[in-house]
């Protein structure tokens, strides 16, 4: 599948949504935050500040509770975007309830995506059931050698939901994606890869690894506090990361936020 640029000059703009955690309950809350309710003042945030874009894309862990319906909730909020979204499945995600509602005439998966004439996303399942850290398989790490050799001529943006380098956080990083030095095998083995989109941290993290930019981008509920070895959430508000690709492969970025103050976690959880 091919996305059309809506530029003159040939870039590509994309939405990332990650992390909402949506429950069947309306009233649904992770740490105190009604997740419903945040995820469609992100949606509306972005619908008022009316950004230009070609597609959406959402990183994982959709639901909370493994319920149809919270899917159904996403697929009914995410239609105010009014473009394609393109998802992958964290680890809090369950795949039955998720394929009962998805795809969708607007939300679908696909492995791999063309983007205008000069770039492609790879998109990368990296869930393992049961389990809170990630992995990819044989058949995912084969899909990514194919692609960057098969496409090298494109600049290439690659999604997955784990983080596929340590933030600092001890509890986070032992949920990161175990065999990542696997999956950097092979990205640095092409010359075309840009960057890596992910989850699952909860926060905004943007830095490299040799020439690749790796990013992750906070959750429309509940952030995590970075550089935190036990278990702690932020002050900072749920947000949203855009991204335009330009034709020569650079990449520029902007995460943006609902107001501070907005939708405050239970400082004092433990855990969730």
């Amino acid at each position: 599948m091919k996305v059309t640029s809506n530029s003159a000059d040939g870039s590509i703009r994309l939405l990332q949504i990650t992390d909402t955690h949506l429950f069947e309950a309306k009233d649904g809350s992770l740490l105190s935050v009604n997740t419903s309710d945040s995820f469609d003042a992100v949606v509306n945030a972005i619908v008022e500040q009316n950004t230009s874009y070609e597609v959406i894309v959402a990183t994982g862990d959709i639901s909370q509770d493994h319920s149809e319906v919270s899917y159904q909730r996403f697929e009914a909020g995410i239609s105010k975007l009014n473009k394609m979204c393109f998802w992958l499945p964290g680890n809090h995600d369950y795949r039955p309830s998720m394929d009962a509602v998805l795809p969708s005439p607007q939300i679908q998966y696909l492995e791999h995506l063309l983007l205008g004439d000069h770039w492609q996303m790879i998109v990368l399942d990296s869930q393992v059931v049961g389990v809170p850290h990630g992995r990819l398989s044989e058949q995912q790490l084969a899909l990514l050698e194919d692609k960057l050799s098969f496409y090298s001529d494109r600049h290439t943006l690659v999604l997955l939901h784990h983080h596929p380098v340590l933030i600092g956080s001890a509890w986070l990083d032992q949920h990161s994606l175990k065999d990542a030095e696997s999956f950097w095998h092979i990205v640095e083995q092409h010359h075309n890869v840009k960057a890596v989109l992910c989850g699952h941290v909860h926060q905004d993290m943007d830095r490299y690894r040799n020439n690749v930019r790796v990013m992750a981008t906070p959750s429309t509920c509940v952030q995590f506090k970075p550089l935190s070895d036990d278990f702690a959430v932020d002050d900072q508000s749920p947000g949203w990361r855009e991204l335009l690709l330009s034709p020569d492969g650079n990449l520029t970025t902007e995460v943006k936020r609902l107001p501070a103050g907005s939708f405050m976690p239970d400082f004092s959880s433990s855990g969730y």
